[in-house]
């Protein structure tokens, strides 16, 4: 029979393959995601027997896990503290890494930077790009420093070409920017498409762990936010790092969302300059600055990112309302968790908020979605309401309930030292976690139960602005 094309339909959220197009894909339950690609067909007249494949390539023999000889290999640094952090304390040689984030907002800059680092430590780099020249590279490069001959550039998009000067070159390092503009002449379908996608990704991923080359995928993202391509893209690789934060701001957080090498929802910090992405190595004072003084609706709260205390600022803003459905708006936290909260300080504390339009935000434009934020935010509401500032020098976490209970959290002594380093005096707490602390010089401790005793504490500790 000859070889002929046939059309598969696929979805972009997951991978899933159907022959016929659906209106919700029976695996991820996602609705109008099934696209059309064409497929090449092979021969289906000549299928060999068992033994014919068996006499074609070695039998692979299964071996005993205890037999298994394990190579401790060291990590290699890649010259920027955040950066190490997220990955769990460098790059592991032979992992591929994907990193996403919206446009403009500094992927290929920082993977620039650390081609920079690695090249000036003896490391030779591979930086592959499908989307700009030689010569745009070179001028983003100026901005960053001089370059030394390990950095190699190769403007290319044909993954067999990628392939043998790889073969050739053995880099250590491998950037490719971008995954999506990557083909496959194997594939028929175009550049960016399910199929060709997922075929470069499990390319990259036989020369990564083949030949022990750590690859950094860039990865376009769509409007919802997720890595553009199919799901199974992302359960392929290693390590997801997603890059957060306004492109027109000057600060970007870098959060990983999946490692195998290390721990997830690290984050780390930068600042866009014009020479290139900063490390900003105390988050929680960046996250603080230009706090006002003794302004009512403004609490701090700590939220733990990985194995880092972060101190934020919640901002809340309560007025009267001449709309017959009050206004909510959030920013940097969940909608929905807000309006759980609002709910429970109506019904908890006897707070007539049904009638006030509320407005919460997490001042910095970094996004915060933890539950121990939560006795944060409904001391910063009731500061709101009530028209009263909270002291300057008082921290407050803890999870909240529907029954109005404030609930114990993790890691509440790396918390409290949190907001020691930077010079605050009171923490409200969950009162399970304040007895089983040790003591800490300098630091007050109050224990609360209830989300009535919080507001109680508000009342009783803090300054009318009437």
């Amino acid at each position: 029979m000859a070889k002929g094309k046939t059309t598969i339909f696929f979805c972009q959220n997951c991978g899933y393959e159907s022959s016929k197009w659906m209106g919700q894909c029976p695996a991820c339950r996602e609705w109008n995601t099934f696209t059309e690609e064409p497929v090449a067909t092979g021969k289906s007249g000549s299928v060999k027997s068992s033994a014919a494949r068996s006499a074609g390539r070695g039998l692979a023999a299964p071996e005993k896990l205890s037999q298994v000889s394990v190579d401790e290999r060291q990590r290699v640094s890649s010259g920027i503290k955040e950066l190490d952090r997220v990955l769990g304390g460098g790059i592991v040689p032979g992992s591929l890494v994907l990193v996403g984030g919206d446009p403009g907002i500094g992927k290929s800059t920082l993977l620039l930077q650390v081609c920079h680092h690695l090249s000036e430590h003896g490391c030779k780099v591979l930086y592959i790009s499908g989307e700009e020249s030689a010569q745009q590279i070179k001028l983003r490069a100026q901005r960053i420093g001089d370059f030394k001959d390990d950095l190699l550039i190769l403007c290319e998009t044909n993954l067999e070409i990628i392939q043998d000067v790889l073969q050739k070159v053995k880099p250590d390092i491998v950037v490719i920017d971008s995954i999506q503009t990557m083909y496959s002449e194997n594939v028929t379908s175009a550049p960016g498409s399910v199929s060709q996608v997922r075929e470069s990704t499990g390319i990259f991923m036989q020369i990564a762990k083949g030949m022990g080359i750590s690859v950094f995928l860039v990865g376009h993202v769509t409007k919802e936010g997720v890595v553009a391509g199919p799901r199974v893209l992302e359960h392929m690789v290693d390590t997801v790092l997603y890059f957060e934060g306004d492109r027109h701001a000057a600060y970007r957080i870098l959060r990983g969302v999946k490692n195998r090498f290390g721990s997830t929802n690290e984050i780390g910090v930068f600042e866009m300059r014009s020479s290139g992405l900063v490390e900003v190595e105390n988050p929680s004072e960046y996250m603080l600055s230009g706090k006002p003084e003794n302004a009512s609706g403004s609490v701090v709260a700590c939220s733990m990112e990985g194995t880092r205390p972060v101190l934020i600022e919640i901002q809340a803003l309560v007025c009267q309302s001449n709309l017959p459905m009050p206004r909510r708006t959030t920013a940097g936290t969940d909608f929905n968790r807000v309006n759980l909260l609002l709910a429970v300080l109506e019904k908890r504390a006897g707070l007539h908020l049904s009638a006030c339009d509320v407005y919460v935000n997490i001042a910095g434009g970094i996004k915060m979605t933890e539950p121990a934020i939560d006795l944060g935010l409904i001391l910063a509401v009731v500061s709101s309401y009530k028209d009263i500032a909270v002291d300057e020098k008082t921290i407050a976490f803890g999870e909240v309930g529907l029954s109005g209970e404030i609930r114990a959290v993790s890691m509440a002594q790396q918390r409290v030292q949190e907001a020691k380093k930077l010079g605050f005096t009171t923490v409200l707490m969950p009162a399970v976690c304040a007895g089983s602390l040790v003591k800490t010089d300098g630091i007050r401790i109050a224990g609360l139960k209830t989300v009535k005793e919080a507001v109680t504490y508000i009342l009783n500790h803090c300054t009318s602005k009437n």
